[in-house]
């Protein structure tokens, strides 16, 4: 699998985390001094967006200046999205939750033409996108653009992850390409329309209910480590200026909404401001690794957090394991076996992880919720526990995991169709007794 920093984009962007960006599409189109002059100079009107609250503290306040063909409201009232679609939010209650460890085969690509707001199916979540707090997890497989059709998430923001196929992803504030190996960020409330840059399309989404993502603090690790700000891209100002029919699709308190616009909604000519879609290249992480005994705590791959109420408890962290190497004297090299108050969902977007021989596809996923043993399989433990140590790369491999404080609830479809792997439980069975102390 090629990484995705050896891609290049068809498209400009801006560098940085969290900065306060300017950029204009057309010249003239960023007013200077007033943010909203009596009369903007090409005719455009004013209108911020704000990702956080008013009086939210400086260091955590997100708004949008934006300088648009049209206003927002500009469009007929929402009716029910016609459409079933596989999609669910919280709560999520289809179905009572087993304890047990659970893991999926990839989800199947679409026979009949389907797009990203149809081909995204609710694997689980927790929480409750009124109250601001909890996931939705979700896989999306598509093999149609999505082309008069935009979509926006009133609910939470999207952390999109390619599995299979490049997206571009055409924004109010821009537009991003997306590879397999890189993330896309699009904020609450952003609409965006997703083109294929293949003919088919499979990925990942965690649907964030909480407090945006942010970077992690370093603590002990220091200045530099995990993900570099400046490796963050955002896009440059782009927009439509397009009339004719369009629908937007609206997520909005755990249901899809659609409304018609006679005009293209990303009709942004200039903006300014730090809320605003990004992309990482996940080649670009840093990882920081043992080099002297035993297999550190996951969260040493951290790319992005989502805080929680609770100091030190996210609502969900995003952690990676890309290619590293293993440097270390005389310890168990995949991660030990454990039980974790924490909830973990985890995918993989190319290769074979370390810890399973083998059942954990690229597009497939597995789930251990709170209290849940797991670790590496029979197989793994024999090969690793009799393996000759020294320094190891492991290559060409990206798993990923969403860690949650709340356990994931899945959906009926994700308990009853035959992607469930009801066997996963036996890749364990075959652990030996080791023991040799008195009266063995």
């Amino acid at each position: 699998m090629p990484e995705a920093g050896n891609q290049v984009d068809t498209v400009k962007y801006q560098s940085g985390f969290g900065n306060e960006f300017a950029t204009e599409a057309q010249a003239g189109a960023l007013p200077l001094g007033q943010n909203s002059p009596q009369k903007h100079p090409l005719g455009l009107y004013t209108e911020q967006v704000s990702g956080s609250a008013f009086a939210a503290p400086r260091g955590q306040s997100r708004r949008t200046w934006m300088y648009r063909i049209r206003p927002s409201v500009v469009h007929e009232p929402y009716q029910p999205f016609g459409k079933q679609t596989l999609l669910r939010s919280g709560p999520f209650d289809e179905a009572p939750t087993p304890p047990n460890q659970m893991r999926w085969n990839p989800l199947p690509l679409p026979a009949k033409p389907t797009d990203f707001v149809e081909g995204m199916v609710t694997i689980g979540g927790n929480g409750f996108p009124d109250a601001q707090d909890g996931v939705g997890i979700h896989i999306y497989a598509a093999n149609a653009p999505m082309t008069k059709r935009f979509f926006y998430n009133a609910d939470g923001e999207m952390l999109v992850l390619p599995q299979q196929g490049a997206l571009r992803m055409a924004t109010e504030c821009g537009v991003l390409e997306v590879r397999p190996g890189e993330l896309a960020v699009i904020p609450r409330g952003i609409k965006f329309r997703v083109e294929l840059l293949s003919e088919e399309a499979r990925g990942y989404i965690c649907e964030n209910y909480g407090q945006p993502f942010r970077l992690p603090d370093l603590g002990p690790i220091g200045a530099n480590g995990l993900a570099n700000p400046r490796d963050f891209l955002t896009p440059v100002a782009a927009f439509d200026d397009i009339d004719g029919e369009f629908e937007v699709v609206s997520k909005f308190l755990g249901r899809l909404w659609t409304s018609r616009y006679d005009h293209s909604p990303l009709d942004v000519v200039a903006w300014h401001g730090n809320y605003a879609p990004y992309k990482y290249d996940m080649a670009r992480f840093n990882c920081i690794n043992t080099v002297s005994f035993d297999h550190p705590d996951p969260s040493i791959f951290t790319v992005l957090t989502a805080p929680s109420s609770v100091h030190g408890t996210p609502n969900v962290d995003f952690a990676i394991f890309p290619p590293r190497w293993l440097v270390a004297e005389h310890t168990f090299r995949p991660p030990w076996f454990h039980r974790n108050m924490m909830n973990e969902f985890m995918g993989l977007i190319y290769g074979e992880y370390d810890a399973k021989a083998e059942g954990f596809l690229p597009g497939g996923a597995s789930l251990h919720n709170c209290m849940a043993g797991h670790g590496p399989d029979a197989e793994t433990f024999e090969r690793a526990s009799n393996a000759e140590l020294g320094p190891r790369k492991i290559s060409d491999t990206l798993a990923f995991m969403f860690e949650t404080r709340m356990a994931v609830r899945p959906t009926r479809y994700a308990l009853e169709e035959k992607i469930l792997q009801h066997e996963y439980y036996e890749c364990w069975q075959g652990l030996k007794r080791h023991y040799r102390g008195s009266g063995s």
